[in-house]
């Protein structure tokens, strides 16, 4: 299956758009997050002093998550400076996304950003330079030794492309308890080829010294069947295989089917960059997103999961189904998530890993 087309969020400013729908699960991440993020910039930063900082979020999206770290770090660094007694550094920062995704509505909310950032930091900040950078960052997409400080959150449980020689998973789009062992090895080996890329590439982009902060979808343990990361994808399976009951979708289309991610386990992640050898591991923390919002009505909750997933999933279901079906399967959706939130408690979980680019 073909997904090149199909990899990047729901664009726009509609109901749908991941813009409109990527507060409550993506955004609580990246506020969970921030302590680890401070710690690293103000680690950085107090060591280097550098007068020409180069930021870069990868898989940075768009809506108004895509310039929160970026606003996150400069006042970090704005406060440091105002301490030390130091003149603000030349801001170089450089939002990083697959071909797809909507930059232009990112680069029209620049100006008022500049704007904000100004009179929160009560600074001028007027070395601050912004580049979109599109491109996959399963390989190079920076110069060497070009950048200060990396950022990713909610992106690096995308593969590069669906893993080969899965055929035989029949009914499903990820793994789940029915899935063959070649299936859940294919997917495993898609995700470390893809992970150890991305991290020697990453080296090689990154200063001695800098550091990365990576905050990944996945999962506590090793068993690759866990609620906490198949879950909402085995509902949404659910969702189209009642559509194929119902003569609405084609048997085959469903089963050729399968979405490009992988959630992994901390000791997978973890193998990767210690076999790499370029980063020193500083923190690991897991946290999780309930699902379940207790202030809401099961309704209320089971939507918003819905449009969360539908602003996620859609160009790809788009690109394999067409837009037809689209509407009917997320109120098929909706109603599935709402039943199984009444039954249990639904979650996931994500950790998110701070590294330091070692010293040659």
């Amino acid at each position: 299956m073909e997904v090149a087309q199909g990899m990047h969020m729901k664009g726009g400013d509609g109901e749908e758009s991941y813009a409109n729908n990527s507060i409550i699960f993506q955004g609580n991440v990246i506020s969970s997050t921030k302590l680890i993020r401070e710690e690293a910039i103000t680690s950085l930063y107090s060591s280097t002093l550098p007068r020409s900082l180069a930021i870069a979020d990868l898989g940075c999206s768009c809506g108004p998550n895509t310039l929160s770290v970026v606003s996150e770090v400069i006042h970090v660094v704005e406060n440091l400076c105002k301490k030390l007694n130091h003149s603000s550094p030349e801001y170089k920062i450089y939002l990083n996304d697959l071909a797809g995704n909507d930059f232009n509505s990112v680069f029209r909310s620049l100006d008022s950003f500049k704007e904000k950032l100004r009179d929160e930091t009560k600074t001028e900040i007027d070395r601050c330079y912004f580049f979109g950078v599109p491109g996959s960052f399963y390989g190079r997409v920076f110069p060497d030794r070009s950048l200060h400080f990396v950022h990713s959150s909610y992106s690096v449980h995308w593969l590069s492309k669906v893993p080969e020689g899965i055929e035989n998973s029949k009914g499903a789009i990820y793994i789940n308890e029915t899935s063959p062992s070649n299936v859940i090895k294919a997917y495993y080996e898609q995700f470390e080829r893809d992970f150890s890329v991305f991290i020697k590439c990453r080296a090689e982009e990154i200063v001695e010294g800098g550091r990365m902060v990576l905050s990944i979808l996945g999962r506590r343990g090793d068993d690759p069947f866990s609620k906490e990361s198949c879950d909402l994808l085995d509902l949404l399976a659910t969702a189209l295989n009642h559509m194929v009951l119902k003569g609405l979708i084609e048997e085959d289309k469903v089963n050729t089917f399968n979405i490009p991610n992988y959630y992994p386990s901390r000791s997978e992640v973890k193998s990767s960059i210690l076999e790499e050898g370029s980063f020193a591991i500083n923190h690991v923390e897991f946290s999780e997103v309930d699902l379940n919002n207790s202030g809401e009505s099961l309704h209320d909750s089971g939507y918003n999961v819905a449009q969360t997933i539908r602003a996620v999933f859609e160009p790809l279901l788009v690109s394999h189904f067409g837009e037809a079906i689209i509407d009917d399967v997320f109120q098929r959706y909706h109603e599935i998530v709402v039943d199984q939130m009444s039954r249990e408690k639904m979650q996931t979980v994500y950790f998110t890993i701070s590294l330091t680019r070692k010293a040659q």
